[in-house]
Formats: structure tokens, C-alpha cells, sequence
């Protein structure tokens, strides 16, 4: 463990360009939970109260290894592929947010995981807000980072920014064009939605690129897009039921969503704080691996 945690240390003051993925630790263990009508493969680790930790479109649960390892040493903590992502089951539909919330909820109930701390970027932003509006009382503290939800608060503004095209991109032929070039469309979400594409290493695009290659994997990619429209539905009313009550983070990079996290999320939760981190675009993991553990961790030991 003391040779894993220097390891980390000195990934961490890497200098960008040949920084890695920081795996999670060797004591995590693996597995696939049959839920809802697909396959959640989960990593989880440590002792202690949960965190549930999910990630967003162009990666998976491995983006959490600084975070992981620092919230092991006092929490369970719970890493799962989403649905359609990583080494989860590809399934051809049940890509909107509610579906998958409930995913997570089934994860839950099969690791006899009550109460829970909840911790999202990106998609999984989405995700974890339908899994909470849904079980309001099994969240105890969530943490949203750098995305905006659906049909929530400023929603039709955010979708009129051209560098969110992808949210459209759809169509017969998008699975084909894209095909064999997974690479370079992911690509550009890690180099314009950062701050120093530098800081999203070479090493992580190979990872993820192969991840994406897998069969199903960019049709699932493309399906949590497309139900967007569905999401906003939803939203709308879990909204009409009322406001999250949990206390809420909400993170922003700096040079991408910054504030404006705390604004959306003013809009579906009574109590937000708010947090920005500098010199950071979306990807917080990678451009600011300190900084977001950091802040993070003070947020969830408020709670103690």
C-alpha cells in the first residue's frame, strides 16, 4: 500500500504530458451486478461510510483513482461503469437518466449498500441527479462536477453553445462515420473542453480510445445523447416534486462551466455550495487532480 500511495504521489506531480491513469488500488475488488435489465461492472474498496462515484462520456470509472485513493482510507467507496460505458453490459436501449439511476440503485442494493455520499461528473451528473430525486433519502451528501442537467435551470441557453454539437449529432450514419476513428472524435472533447489539453495524457487517450472501440460501446454513447430530450421530461418532474434537501457541491473547472454549476444547481437543490476550480476546463481528474480531491474531501468531512 505505501509503495502504491508514493507511486500516486509521483504521478500526480508528473508534468502533464507524460502524467498517467492512476489506477485504483490493488485492494479494490471486481465485479458484475445483474440489475435492471443489464450489466454494472463495479469496483469497490476501503471500509467505512459509502461514496458512490460516477463518471462521464469519455471515460469510465477509472478516472476516479486519485479520488478513490484518498476516500478509501475512511469510506467504502463505489466505482461503477455506467451502463454502456467501460466493461458494463452494452444493452440496445435504457440510456436515459432515469433508467440508469435506478441501475445504480439496484447496484446498491446488491452490494447492501445503504445510505450513501454521491459523487458525479458530466453524464454522471445526470445520473446521480435522477438516482437522488428518486431516493432523496438515501443520499447524504452529493457532489456534482463541470455539467449541466437537463431541462434544469438554463438548460435551452447551454444547448445553443456550438461547442455542444455532439448533443445532436445523431442520425443513420453516426456509428459508421465514426467507426475505426473513435480516437479522433474523442479526441476533440478532451482537447476543447480542457483547459491544457496537454493535462489529458497521451496514455488516458489510448485507454479510453480502446475502451470506446469495443462493439456497442460508441452506440451507447451516442444513446445517452439522444435521450437527452427524455432526461429534460423527467427532470421537469422531479422538479415539480420538489427540490433536493442534501447538502450539494457543486464543482466547476475554472475555464469551462465555473459558477455557472452552482447556479443550475440552484435550481433543484435548497442547499448549494458552491466551488470553482482554477486553472481547469471539464476534465477536473485530470487537469486538477489535487485541487478536486481537495475540495472534494472537505465537502464530504462536513458531514462527519
Amino acid at each position: 500500500m505505501l509503495r502504491r500511495l508514493i507511486v500516486t504521489v509521483a504521478l500526480l506531480a508528473a508534468t502533464p504530458a507524460m502524467a498517467q491513469i492512476v489506477p485504483l488500488p490493488a485492494t479494490f475488488t471486481e465485479q458484475d451486478v445483474e440489475t435492471n435489465g443489464t450489466t454494472i461492472h463495479v469496483r469497490v474498496g476501503g471500509r467505512g461510510p459509502a461514496v458512490v462515484l460516477l463518471h462521464g462520456y469519455g471515460e469510465t470509472g477509472d478516472m476516479w483513482g486519485p479520488l478513490a485513493i484518498d476516500l478509501a482510507r475512511d469510506h467504502k467507496v463505489v466505482v461503477p461503469d455506467l451502463r454502456g460505458m467501460g466493461l458494463s453490459s452494452k444493452p440496445s436501449g435504457g440510456y436515459d437518466k432515469k433508467t440508469q439511476g435506478r441501475d445504480i440503485s439496484g447496484v446498491l442494493d446488491a452490494l447492501k449498500v445503504g445510505k450513501t455520499d454521491l459523487v458525479t461528473h458530466d453524464i454522471g451528473n445526470m445520473v446521480g441527479y435522477a438516482f437522488a430525486a428518486e431516493n432523496p433519502g438515501r443520499i447524504t451528501r452529493f457532489v456534482l462536477m463541470d455539467a449541466p442537467l437537463p431541462g434544469v435551470g438554463p438548460w435551452e441557453e447551454v444547448l445553443k453553445s456550438p461547442l455542444l454539437w455532439h448533443f445532436r449529432f445523431g442520425g443513420p450514419d453516426m456509428e459508421r462515420l465514426v467507426a475505426g476513428r473513435e480516437r479522433i472524435y474523442l479526441d476533440r472533447f478532451w482537447n476543447e473542453f480542457s483547459a491544457t489539453p496537454a493535462k489529458f495524457s497521451e496514455a488516458s487517450r489510448v485507454h479510453y480510445a480502446a475502451l470506446y472501440a469495443r462493439p456497442g460501446a460508441m452506440h451507447a454513447g451516442f444513446s445517452q445523447f439522444a435521450a437527452f430530450d427524455q432526461d429534460a421530461i423527467d427532470n421537469q418532474a422531479f422538479l415539480k416534486s420538489g427540490k433536493l434537501a442534501m447538502p450539494v457541491l457543486a464543482v466547476g473547472g475554472g475555464r469551462s462551466f465555473g459558477p455557472m454549476m452552482a447556479t443550475v444547481m440552484r435550481f433543484a437543490a435548497t442547499d448549494v455550495t458552491e466551488a470553482v476550480i482554477p486553472d481547469a476546463g471539464h476534465w477536473l481528474m485530470e487537469e486538477q487532480p489535487v485541487a478536486t480531491v481537495k475540495v472534494v474531501r472537505a465537502f464530504l468531512d462536513r458531514g462527519k
